[in-house]
């Protein structure tokens, strides 16, 4: 017995486009985490440090960080998403 998609699919003529851009994004996380990961290994004293709230400078870093991924995750589907339509030739219901 054969099992196909229930959907026929296109060829996504943005897939090189995206994926350009999940690069760029993906070395833009990397050099902010290398950051954070550098402050913690050679820095260990300023990773102690209150900065917001009495939380320190550790706790503060990672969890922007966690959101900073989130953000540039929402921010990756928006653009793609404006991409594939413009690319596909779909247009916008004003």
């Amino acid at each position: 017995m054969l099992h196909e998609p229930a959907v026929k699919t296109e060829k996504d003529a943005s897939s090189d486009w995206k994926a350009k851009l999940g690069i760029k994004l993906f070395w833009l996380y990397c050099v902010i985490y290398t950051t954070f990961v550098g402050i913690a290994v050679f820095s260990t004293q300023t990773m102690k440090k209150p900065v917001l709230a009495g939380v320190n400078l550790a706790i503060v870093f990672g969890m922007a960080l966690i959101i900073f991924a989130i953000i540039l995750g929402l921010i990756y589907n928006y653009v793609c998403t404006k991409k594939e339509d413009e690319m596909n030739g779909k247009k916008e219901n004003a």
